[in-house]
């Protein structure tokens, strides 16, 4: 699927995509359309950040509402766009647990593995965004 192609923002609207799908086809109830609207509405944030993440200055707007180490992974902010990551990857595990097919579940598995590449993919942003990346390249020797 995405995740070879490295482009965070192809694998966010494909998962829109897929959910706007999944909630169109498959919502047949209504704990499965509230589960949806919810994904949906954290992808479509998730976006938004991807946009604030490319802008060091405004994000480190985010880096500073984001102090306390509960709201912080890795040195980053776990903002809406690593909470969506990390959600949703749950959503489709549980997915994952219900009676599919083979051939179902061989897409929920690749994409909770998009979903892991795209969340290191957006870590890498972040870093980039608040020089931590520039920083950790000094301290080993690496930077000029």
């Amino acid at each position: 699927m995405c995740a070879e192609s490295g482009d965070l923002g192809l694998m966010l609207d494909t998962e829109g995509h897929i959910l706007r799908y999944e909630r169109q086809r498959h919502a047949n109830s209504r704990a499965m359309r509230t589960s949806l609207e919810a994904s949906l509405a954290e992808q479509a944030v998730a976006t938004r950040m991807l946009g604030t993440v490319r802008d060091p200055k405004e994000y480190r707007r985010v880096d500073a509402a984001h102090r306390l180490p509960r709201n912080r992974t890795g040195g980053v902010p776990r903002d809406e766009a690593r909470q969506f990551f990390r959600s949703h990857a749950a959503r489709l595990l549980n997915q994952d647990k219900a009676r599919l097919d083979e051939s179902e579940k061989r897409v929920l598995d690749k994409r909770r593995l998009n979903m892991r590449h795209a969340e290191k993919l957006y870590a890498a942003l972040q870093e980039r965004a608040l020089g931590i990346e520039a920083d950790r390249d000094q301290g080993m020797g690496l930077g000029s």
